[in-house]
């Protein structure tokens, strides 16, 4: 099987604050599979570490007010032509990133609120018919 990851899951280290989300339960589902690493906001031109960033009313910003939309959806596009080209049985993305979150998002105050819904990259590869699963629910 062939499977598109965020690569923030496998260890490295592409998460906001220079970090990564290493999961043993994705490594463990990633053995033996072909693996595509992605990391959204990298593939959109933004620097590890970057200031935080949410969905504030359909638009991505950082917790200092400067808009990223334009980087986070050029991600998210990126990811979308890998996607096409590699054709993944199943995408497995990091849970609530205002990219990759599938079934969570936080909510664009950034006090911590979760809301339901997706982001920029899972929400694109979502409706282009992609399978794709939260981290989180990788057992």
């Amino acid at each position: 099987m062939k499977i598109m990851v965020s690569a923030c899951l496998m260890g490295e280290n592409c998460r906001y604050d220079g970090g990564n989300n290493l999961n043993d339960d994705v490594l463990r589902m990633l053995a033996g599979n072909e693996v595509v690493p992605v990391c959204p906001e990298q593939l959109g031109g933004l620097p590890t570490p970057r200031v935080p960033s949410e969905i504030c009313d359909g638009v991505v910003m950082t917790r200092d007010g400067t808009d990223v939309d334009r980087e986070f959806r050029a991600g998210a596009a990126a990811c979308l032509n890998i996607a096409m080209r590699e054709k993944p049985d199943l995408v497995v993305l990091q849970s609530r990133s205002p990219s990759c979150g599938v079934n969570q998002r936080y909510d664009g105050t950034f006090t911590g609120t979760l809301v339901r819904g997706s982001g920029v990259t899972a929400q694109l590869l979502l409706q282009s018919g992609f399978t794709v699963i939260d981290a989180e629910d990788v057992q």
